[in-house]
């Protein structure tokens, strides 16, 4: 077998991994060149050779291996933080070996965290229950990072959740979500939960229009009792928490709001947020109208929304907003009137909205339309100031004409959604239906200098801090909604695939594939690695919410206490048993456990569940959980460390006996 020459070649050796620089004609020169470079359990060179023909490995497989192979003991270059789609979770995955490195519970019960089974996590999701039902699903969409002057800072991270429209607070120090606030005036969201440059707001955007507060109204009613809204939550850094008292929202007209993002840098100060079904469409099928699909497909244009949030946060807090569901809202009539939201056409049904890292322009990906749209920023803010507008619409909003708002169009292909950005003036933008990265230039506007195909329907798609005023530029993941004839098949729900592509070299080059087997995720981030400092270990005694709790239990310290039918547990844990390791109650108790773990050593995590009781809590070291509930099964549990902690972890057991009431 003949060998090309390779970039690299890796040859595995006793004792290392190193790299051969190969320029072989034949299995003799790999086996001389081998000579000089050790032996090893493959061989030779020539032994590689054999082993990629035995895969049917071609030279470009080898070389992207390579480029995404991280040794054991390395560490990886980036972290993505993905949404989890309908896990309601967050995926958190290194780069470029593109490993599942930690899934972060946030809406969802997630078992091995014990996020949401019996300790202080069901006060958190809690939060996010809407009227009387307590939610313990999601569909997350749009995780973003924390930003300061318009680049990630590694300090937190905000998700949405489209179908109950709730925003959850990750602090990245432990991975672990400390707030969720629920949107008390729409039905759904989606726009969220993107940030503005110091992080001052976390704006969340409705998606399908409906009164505001959620009031019953009939269809009939639409145009003049649904709408939208774009809610600015306040987020106190010093706290990392957002301020719900502080926080407001922007009446919008009944279009359905996409995606958002906020301006930076010279458009630092204002928002775009897109729309579709500008018809506004609501169906009705079983009368014999046309499904929404086809009737918000109608008009030439939707709308961009151009908001002057600035301006917008002095009129709320100079007394001109309304208040509805207990928030302040500032209504269409005088936003409208006072510049703070004016329109402006774009091309149909769009879903990408993208700030350029100059924040000179806004990108907008139309998918019936054929090319990628790029707004002016400063046009559009020009046009605003002299009142230069060509009409309203019919909730009294001003209108720019699109020519005066653009600075260009690119034509991309069929189907453009999302478009990221590099170090070098490009842009990456996927394209839905041609199932591509199209590369070009925002600055001067060229048409596609390259086009990756991927596999199958890219949908989102991200860069290596790719949103911020300073890409990195050396990698794009394509996010593809389809994955048939990649994975080994697993039944008819197939996993969505994350494409690793490179775009360092002159060519984009995909590198590897990576099953996202939970849901299917929307968004996703892209930060350095060494921007994020998380804590190792807990302070001992620090609850949920990162705070040192007031229950936290010393050692020696332990006892149970009972106040009428009230019973508190003050337990610790540590290799390997938990003190007390025996608890007695009666049926019909309520019982809580104040239970602090006191390792202070790296990576040593217990867990405690008590059998049948749905209860399971981690304890990663020095962490403290409250669990109450009601003893109302009389018998005998055993309760455990779920987490194998040590060589006698199976002994870090004990008993939880309740005693039957007289009958």
């Amino acid at each position: 077998m003949r060998v090309r020459t390779l970039v690299a070649l890796a040859v595995v050796t006793t004792g290392a991994v190193t790299a051969l620089a190969v320029g072989c004609e034949n299995k003799h020169e790999a086996n001389q060149q081998q000579q000089g470079g050790g032996s090893g359990n493959l061989g030779a060179s020539a032994s590689l050779a054999e082993l990629m023909k035995a895969r049917n490995l071609s030279e470009a497989d080898v070389e992207a291996a390579l480029k995404t192979y991280v040794p054991t003991g390395k560490m990886d270059e980036y972290y993505i933080f993905a949404s989890g789609g309908q896990s309601g979770n967050v995926d958190v995955i290194g780069v470029p070996s593109m490993r599942l490195l930690k899934v972060i519970g946030v809406f969802t019960p997630e078992s091995w965290q014990g996020w949401g089974f019996g300790g202080d996590s069901d006060k958190i999701l809690d939060q996010g229950n809407q009227g009387p039902h307590k939610i313990r699903w999601a569909d997350m969409h749009h995780p973003n990072l924390s930003e300061t002057k318009g680049d990630y800072d590694g300090e937190y991270l905000f998700v949405n959740d489209k179908a109950n429209a709730r925003v959850a607070v990750v602090d990245l120090k432990d991975f672990q979500t400390k707030q969720m606030v629920a949107n008390p005036l729409a039905a759904s969201d989606h726009g969220g939960a993107f940030v503005t440059p110091n992080t001052e707001y976390v704006i969340e955007t409705s998606q399908y229009p409906a009164p505001l507060g959620r009031e019953y109204a009939p269809l009939g009613q639409f145009k003049e009792k649904y709408r939208g809204v774009a809610i600015f939550w306040k987020f106190d850094r010093q706290k990392g928490r957002i301020d719900k008292e502080k926080s407001w929202a922007l009446e919008l007209p009944p279009y359905t709001q996409d995606l958002a993002d906020a301006g930076k840098l010279d458009s630092d100060g204002w928002a775009y947020i897109n729309s579709f079904n500008s018809e506004m469409a609501v169906g009705g099928t079983l009368e014999g109208k046309p499904p929404i699909e086809s009737g918000a497909s109608q008009n030439d244009m939707d709308y961009l929304h151009v908001i002057n949030w600035k301006k917008a946060e002095e009129l709320v807090n100079g007394g001109k907003a309304k208040t509805i569901a207990g928030m302040r809202v500032l209504t269409m009539d005088v936003s409208g009137a006072e510049g703070v939201l004016t329109l402006v056409g774009e091309p149909k049904s769009p879903h990408g909205c993208d700030v350029t890292p100059d924040g000179k322009h806004v990108v907008v990906g139309g998918k019936l339309d054929t090319h990628t749209t790029i707004y002016d920023a400063a046009k559009m803010k020009q046009l605003i100031e002299q009142k230069k507008f060509e009409g309203k619409d019919g909730f009294g909003l001003p209108i720019m004409a699109f020519k005066e708002a653009i600075a260009g169009q690119v034509e991309i292909g069929l189907g453009p959604l999302h478009t990221v950005f590099d170090d070098k003036g490009n842009a990456y933008t996927s394209v839905f239906i041609e199932s591509v990265v199209a590369k070009w230039s925002y600055k001067d506007y060229k048409k596609p200098v390259e086009k990756l195909k991927v596999q199958y329907n890219i949908g989102h798609i991200l860069a290596a801090e790719g949103d911020t005023v300073s890409p990195d530029g050396k990698y794009v993941v394509a996010m593809n909604k389809m994955s048939m004839d990649r994975f080994l098949p697993v039944g008819p729900l197939y996993p969505q695939n994350f494409q690793l592509v490179g775009i360092d070299g002159e060519k984009m080059r995909l590198l590897a594939d990576m099953p996202l087997p939970n849901a299917e995720p929307h968004y996703s981030q892209m930060i350095k690695a060494d921007k994020i400092k998380p804590l190792k270990v807990y302070k001992v005694g620090t609850n949920a919410l990162g705070e040192a709790d007031p229950t936290r239990v010393e050692g020696g310290k332990e006892r149970v206490v009972r106040n009428g039918n009230k019973v508190e547990v003050f337990m610790t844990a540590i290799r390997s048993h938990f003190t007390p390791d025996q608890v007695e109650v009666e049926e019909g108790d309520e019982v809580t456990i104040h239970l602090t773990s006191l390792e202070t050593a790296e990576d040593q995590t217990h867990g405690f569940t008590i059998d049948m009781y749905n209860i399971n809590v981690s304890l990663e070291p020095g962490k403290h959980e409250n669990i109450t509930f009601k003893a109302d099964m009389p018998g005998t549990y055993p309760m455990y460390c779920t987490e194998f902690c040590s060589a006698l972890h199976l002994e870090m057991t004990g008993y939880f006996l309740v005693k039957p009431k007289k009958r």
